[in-house]
């Protein structure tokens, strides 16, 4: 069908890539103010991309302009109905072509890199043996309920890496089907992990690979392609489109092989009674097969929105200034001798806009609480889903239970079993950061300005 929405998908463009040379791209909530417990307002700083990422104001744009024209997809005759169709299924050639998929390739549609994840783990072979490191998200780590599962130490450099994982999947017993799940950048320390190389190591090894893409899609480039991986998985929160929908994409065979992931219409092509009162049914083999119940049409369509802000942007123009804010950070905090990043690979490895750190001295939840309430700035603080990594990088036992909030600084030198993280990316403005590091460094030098307490395991201001 032809006729759609006049969106501004086709006009919004040369405005953006106007918008990104000069300075961050816009997005929704760039002007809200926050009230600071020691009195007025402040602009708040969002600083905590790497778990939800502010929407574009492209995206909301483009979806204010459709949500008139909002229809049921796949399932109805009338015109709204149709073009609503219509925008889906664009929608997911744009996802396609944002990921640079191979002909062949599905494009299917979900909820996040979680429930993608999940997906996956629902369709691999029976016999099929899973090999992942313990350094991933749990999104990552812990689908794989029913195959046998290899968990791989945490590396040490990317070589390490590689050279584990080679020798994971020839030792392994039977030699059979092998799927390699790895992050693309890590949601801790946002160190780039080597992808192509795992790839190559994978089939090398007659394995397969799916990249865990949610923290590297909002950053970089991917390319199914050039990579070499057989699936991409990623969440369109984390990707500036906060609407409820992920994408698992990739090679087709296992997932037309299997069960639909959820049984229902839309995932089935046929069904009809038998004889003996049963009911037999055949599935789809395109993407719908795992598609199954009404589609998130306005989820799908934000995804979409956002690949193609993204690309006109450019991503060597994004990266160039999210290096800039990398470097701000990370510059800032090594001034304050208290402050220890968290890195697996080292300082000088390429990472994204995703920077985790303890404080001497401080209690984690502690600390965030005070850049909260006192500057105005959001942070994340924890384990980050990601707790054996974290354990691992502050050197705690793997059984220790990482404290979830404590309204007391840790006595000086104590070791604090949560973390800090700071993240951002296309949307970022420099004075965010460079209140951060300002903030940082005050509140190291003369502590709190306000005292706290727990309460339901956060630590919050005490205003009593």
């Amino acid at each position: 069908m032809s006729a759609r929405p006049n969106t501004a998908v086709e006009t919004a463009s040369a405005a953006d890539a106007d918008a990104c040379c000069t300075g961050p791209l816009p997005v929704l909530g760039r002007d809200v103010t926050v009230p600071l417990v020691t009195g007025g307002e402040v602009t708040y700083a969002a600083l905590d991309y790497a778990a939800s990422a502010p929407a574009l104001q492209r995206v909301w744009d483009d979806v204010a302009a459709y949500a008139p024209y909002y229809g049921s997809v796949h399932r109805g005759a009338g015109y709204l109905s149709q073009l609503s169709t219509d925008l889906f299924e664009q929608s997911r050639a744009t996802v396609a072509a944002f990921l640079d998929c191979r002909d062949g390739d599905q494009v299917v549609f979900t909820r996040s890199t979680t429930d993608s994840l999940n997906l996956l783990a629902q369709v691999v072979p029976a016999d099929c043996q899973v090999f992942v490191f313990e350094t991933e998200h749990h999104a990552s780590l812990l689908p794989w309920r029913d195959a046998q599962v290899t968990y791989l130490n945490a590396p040490r450099t990317p070589a390490q890496a590689v050279e584990t994982l080679e020798r994971a999947l020839a030792d392994r017993d039977p030699y059979g089907p092998a799927l390699v799940c790895v992050t693309g950048a890590s949601n801790v320390t946002g160190e780039l992990w080597p992808v192509r190389e795992l790839a190559a190591a994978a089939h090398a090894h007659g394995a397969r690979i799916v990249l865990d893409a949610a923290q590297l899609a909002p950053h970089h480039p991917v390319s199914v392609k050039d990579l070499d991986v057989d699936w991409v998985a990623f969440s369109g929160h984390k990707l500036y489109a906060p609407f409820g929908s992920g994408v698992l994409a990739g090679r087709a065979d296992w997932l037309q092989a299997a069960e639909p992931y959820l049984a229902g219409g839309g995932a089935s092509r046929t069904v009809a009674r038998r004889a003996d009162g049963g009911v037999d049914v055949e599935w789809h083999t395109t993407a719908a097969r795992h598609e199954a119940g009404s589609p998130n049409v306005i989820g799908v369509y934000s995804i979409a929105s956002a690949c193609k802000a993204l690309t006109e942007a450019g991503f060597d123009t994004l990266v160039a200034r999210e290096q800039h804010l990398i470097d701000t950070v990370r510059a800032g905090l090594a001034e304050v001798p208290e402050v220890r990043v968290l890195s697996l690979f080292g300082d000088d490895a390429p990472r994204v806009g995703v920077i985790s750190f303890v404080v001497e001295g401080w209690n984690s939840s502690h600390f965030a609480a005070a850049l909260s309430a006192e500057y105005g700035i959001g942070v994340r603080d924890g384990l980050f889903c990601a707790h054996p990594l974290v354990r691992t990088l502050l050197g705690s036992d793997p059984q220790d239970v990482g404290e979830c909030g404590a309204p007391e600084p840790a006595a000086p030198g104590e070791r604090s079993l949560n973390a800090i993280r700071v993240s951002f990316g296309a949307g970022t403005p420099d004075e965010h950061v460079e209140r951060f590091v300002g903030a940082v460094k005050e509140l190291v030098r003369d502590g709190a300005q306000w005292k706290y307490r727990t309460e339901d395991g956060r630590c919050v201001p005490d205003r009593g």
